[in-house]
């Protein structure tokens, strides 16, 4: 589990094709001072993709992605040089500043637009239908794994607006429209849709 409060941007180092498959294995180099020290195995949020640590040095750590991972998710574009969000899994205790975030990709939206508004920029962002219904003005969403309150939806559009701060530490600061993102609906969205639509069958 994770919270969607960036602590880290890498960069894709490397890109190695694993066996006679699709699969591959991505060397992502990091700013964290400990890389080193984390335990082989730990969940680590890649630009909101929860992937599992294979491979540990001082200024770097590999993960392997599998086929279905690159397919569905924005992983599979990625080249060297692409900066990426990171975080570490939730600690018991730890202060949860966003919202609860699985790690579990629900599908790839596209950056439609940017507009400077007053000391911030609101991002407007397409997402497929199936994924419109669960996102709700003042309700959260993941973008590449950064916690985010929706100002507003229309259709299967919506838009948050970003801190200079936030685009600071995070992708925002190199996004432009057009560029595809990974986007992780509310886990207490999910839910209230599967009660509401298990009701509405119920009554028919």
């Amino acid at each position: 589990m994770f919270t969607g409060i960036i602590t880290a941007l890498g960069t894709v180092q490397a890109i190695e094709p694993l066996g006679e498959g699709k699969d591959m294995r991505l060397v992502i180099a990091t700013p964290w001072p400990d890389t080193a020290a984390i335990a082989l195995g730990a969940s680590i949020a890649c630009s909101g993709c929860c992937l599992t640590a294979v491979s540990l040095h001082a200024d770097r750590f590999a993960v392997d992605a599998s086929a279905e991972t690159l397919a569905c998710t924005t992983l599979g574009t990625w080249k060297i040089g692409t900066q990426v969000n990171l975080e570490r899994s939730l600690k018991v205790g730890d202060e949860l500043g966003g919202h609860i975030v699985s790690g579990h990709v629900d599908g790839v939206g596209t950056t439609l637009s940017k507009t400077a508004e007053n000391g911030s920029i609101r991002w407007r962002f397409q997402v497929p239908m199936a994924l419109a219904r669960f996102i709700a003005a003042k309700g959260s969403v993941a973008i590449d794994g950064t916690s985010l309150t929706v100002n507003d939806v229309q259709g299967d559009t919506f838009g948050v607006n970003i801190i200079p701060h936030t685009a600071s530490v995070t992708r925002f600061g190199t996004l432009a429209p057009g560029d595809a993102v990974n986007i992780e609906i509310d886990m207490l969205a999910r839910y209230v849709a599967r009660l509401s639509d298990m009701r509405i069958a119920e009554t028919r």
